[in-house]
């Protein structure tokens, strides 16, 4: 394990040998990877040349794929986001480079205003100085959404959708994200002001009809937050929001692929019935991740994990997830067989593409250099980032 803040290497360029190299479209043998500073200069086969390098790694025939982007992350390693503390940003930022994940957004739940400036605060003084993986973003997981739809969130912080709100705090740290109920008052207004501002809106939460989907996609709704989960659900006289995410060709639709959360068979007839390029892995993992079962808190509201599932200890409802993003991947190729070049897509070229992470997603030419190693079992082996390798495991 690397100590905190620190980083094994220090060099100009960086090769990169016998690695299946695995990228949208790509599903290379015995390739070499030629990274210079924080960018991939080159992806070679297997009988070209080596270039010169001041460090070589092996990979030893491993599947070599683009960083994960975990865009709906609430915590792990017994941390919170909204524990509003730097230490524990840190703490989580350091598991998840550890699932593979270069990126993710710190995701919030429903809470208080004073709550939600204080995370934006962790947030940005994490951000510069970042010792793990980074964090380009906030996720805000509410406060706007259905009271009747509060699965784990807490329903006393539950208010209208307030674009002032969130402009102030994406000046503390960026705000790319925001899930909110689309049939709320003010919710269509709220989408298109932010929508405007260049934040992603995602329906979530929501007891929202086709007709309320409709109205909030023609004023800027991207995303639907974590499909099937808290949301209206499929009916033959009602599509609701699960129908409107399977009919519609755009929107992008989070999918936690613990297998708990969506069964073995949805997970199969979503990721056959929806183009991939539509599909965005998450965890939505909590700080009970990495963490042996028992106890804790969401927001508040305690909960309790037994067999690696996380549930409120009241109510019973699923309350995110334990899932480690790494094996997630591993779930849906073992149930639904698509090519990994395709599922990459699903990984982190699609979160790239829909919150203007420029630079990410793929191993090519000019794109920065954060890639995981996974062995055959899809757990990481080494995790570079910004070009250098900032984790192995032991």
């Amino acid at each position: 394990m690397v100590d905190a803040g620190k980083k094994i290497f220090t060099h100009m360029k960086t090769l990169i040998t016998h690695a299946r190299v695995i990228s949208p479209g790509i599903d290379l043998e015995g390739a070499s990877v030629l990274i210079d500073g924080k960018r991939i200069v080159s992806v070679l086969g297997e009988e070209a040349p080596a270039p010169a390098a001041d460090l070589v790694l092996d990979a030893r025939g491993q599947m070599l794929m683009p960083g994960f982007i975990d865009i709906h992350s609430h915590g792990a390693g017994g941390s919170d986001t909204c524990d509003a503390s730097l230490d524990s940003i840190r703490r989580i930022a350091e598991c998840k480079m550890k699932e593979g994940v270069t990126s993710w957004l710190p995701t919030t739940l429903t809470l208080g205003g004073g709550t939600l400036r204080d995370v934006c605060k962790a947030v940005a003084e994490y951000r510069a100085d970042r010792a793990f993986a980074k964090t380009p973003g906030i996720h805000l997981e509410g406060p706007y959404i259905n009271p009747k739809c509060c699965g784990a969130q807490n329903p006393e912080f539950v208010r209208r959708a307030d674009y002032g709100e969130v402009a102030a705090l994406s000046e503390i740290a960026p705000v790319l994200l925001v899930t909110l109920a689309p049939e709320m008052e003010g919710a269509a207004e709220f989408i298109a002001e932010a929508t405007a501002a260049g934040i992603t809106c995602s329906a979530g939460h929501s007891a929202a009809s086709h007709a309320d989907f409709e109205r909030a996609k023609a004023a800027g709704l991207k995303h639907l937050t974590h499909f099937c989960n808290q949301m209206s659900a499929l009916h033959h006289r009602e599509i609701g929001l699960v129908g409107s995410g399977l009919l519609d060709g755009e929107i992008k639709i989070e999918i936690i692929c613990d297998t708990i959360h969506l069964c073995r068979d949805m997970l199969e007839l979503v990721f056959t019935a929806k183009p991939l390029e539509q599909m965005i892995m998450i965890t939505d993992s909590l700080a009970c991740s990495w963490m042996p079962d028992g106890p804790g808190q969401l927001g508040g509201l305690p909960i309790t994990v037994k067999d690696g599932v996380a549930r409120l200890t009241e109510s019973g409802n699923l309350a995110g997830s334990t899932l480690r993003y790494s094996h997630g991947l591993r779930n849906v190729h073992e149930i639904t067989g698509i090519a990994l070049s395709e599922l990459v897509k699903a990984t982190s070229w699609n979160q790239a593409q829909s919150l203007g992470l420029q630079g990410l997603g793929r191993i090519a030419p000019g794109f920065t250099a954060d890639l995981v190693l996974l062995d055959e079992g899809f757990d990481p082996l080494q995790v570079i980032i910004d070009g250098e390798l900032a984790w192995e495991r032991e």
